[in-house]
């Protein structure tokens, strides 16, 4: 949309959310193929960083599933239901709580993470940190759209 005022361009809430899916599917993917060809990461190894250690421990899968493979398929499914939610009646109705859903264990499983990072194996990945903090705006923008959503609709 283009402001009449300023004559700049608005990005709306929803295009963010897309802005912000685009680049998890792109952290995330590459993620997913270090682990797929099982290859090391391109990465900062100097003082608190070293990404091979965050990528190959144990906390890197969930019941054998890297965790990067479950990180691009929240932001896939996010990005779908935000792509069909305008189209299908079931999403236009249900589709921000679906999503806020799906965020919200997302992050919170996220922030785990970060805590493993610090605390258990005192190892940060660049790689990680930043889907952490992309997926942290994602979802605080999902929450805020939930919350302007629910309480336009009382009002």
């Amino acid at each position: 949309m283009k402001s009449e005022q300023s004559g700049t361009k608005r990005v709306s809430l929803r295009g963010l959310q897309f802005l912000l899916v685009v680049i998890g599917l792109i952290v995330a993917g590459y993620l997913s193929a270090l682990k797929l060809a099982a290859a090391p990461a391109v990465c900062v190894e100097s003082g608190p960083f070293n990404c091979n250690v965050v990528l190959n421990s144990q906390y890197s899968e969930l019941s054998g599933i890297p965790i990067a493979y479950l990180g691009f398929g929240v932001y896939a499914l996010i990005g779908l239901v935000l792509l069909f939610e305008r189209q299908q009646p079931f999403l236009a109705q249900y589709g921000s709580l679906i999503v806020f859903g799906i965020a919200l264990f997302a992050w919170l499983f996220s922030m785990w993470l970060v805590v493993v990072q610090f605390f258990l194996l005192e190892a940060l990945c660049p790689w990680c940190l930043s889907h952490e903090a992309n997926f942290t705006l994602l979802f605080i923008s999902i929450a805020y759209r939930v919350y302007r959503d629910t309480f336009a609709a009382e009002g």
